[in-house]
């Protein structure tokens, strides 16, 4: 995924109500821009951070720019939710997701369970349809040995539970479903993905369940720089 125009880079003030955040441009311009995150972004957010924003492509938006990177101990990490969706479905159309290939037909956005839509659905002739449901990870730790380690979630979600049990619903059903972790950072220092069990407890217990009812869990990192995003290694999952 290439960004469409040039990243512009300055320094974080502070992220507050969630969707906005004021940071100031390297010519000194203080600036507000959208951050497309519900999350905490613990450990993404902190003051004086360098930080990367692209600007609006539509003239009549109210916040002319978005939050899209911040340079978190020397690495690049994308804040920006609504990337990995798109940035899953390129990856399994080029082949780049090894778990995922051989599907003939990608669509996004499908409804199915109970009144939600499926991130990406994939089908083909002999083959159960595929559920892939995706989240995005930012959210890092050093463990004992130094060990890096991607972990999700970095707030509660009941949401994510919900869409678990939706997801074991299709395996009984007869259909393959996966759960796919984007972490946008490179696989560089990471050695695995780990459920965040002391922020959820119920979203980890959720997983386990969905997992021993047949849904499958994969994590993959990305590369990034200014110019854009790509889908890059693997990463264990151990939940």
């Amino acid at each position: 995924m290439q960004f469409s125009t040039d990243l512009i880079s300055g320094t974080l003030i502070k992220r507050y109500k969630r969707f906005m955040a004021d940071v100031t441009l390297d010519d000194g311009t203080v600036v507000t821009a959208h951050t497309a995150n519900s999350g905490s972004m613990l450990g993404c957010s902190t003051p004086g951070s360098r930080v990367w924003l692209s600007p609006a492509s539509n003239p009549e938006r109210k916040l002319k720019y978005t939050w899209e990177m911040v340079e978190v101990d020397g690495a690049l990490i994308g804040v920006n939710t609504s990337h990995p969706n798109a940035l899953a479905a390129e990856a399994i159309q080029a082949g780049a997701i090894a778990e995922l290939t051989g599907y003939t037909g990608l669509k996004r956005e499908v409804k199915y369970g109970k009144n939600s839509r499926i991130d990406v659905f994939l089908t083909a002739d002999g083959r159960p349809d595929c559920y892939v449901e995706v989240k995005n990870v930012t959210l890092f730790r050093d463990m004992a040995g130094g060990q890096g380690v991607a972990l999700f979630p970095d707030a509660v979600t009941e949401r994510g539970a919900k869409h678990l049990q939706e997801l074991s619903d299709m395996v009984a059903e007869g259909k393959r479903a996966v759960m796919l972790y984007m972490v946008q950072r490179s696989a560089v220092g990471l050695e695995r993905f780990a459920i965040a069990e002391d922020i959820d407890p119920t979203y980890a217990e959720a997983l386990r369940r969905a997992r021993a009812a047949g849904v499958e869990a994969l994590c993959y990192t990305c590369t990034l720089s200014p110019l854009g995003i790509d889908v890059g290694a693997p990463l264990p999952v151990t939940v």
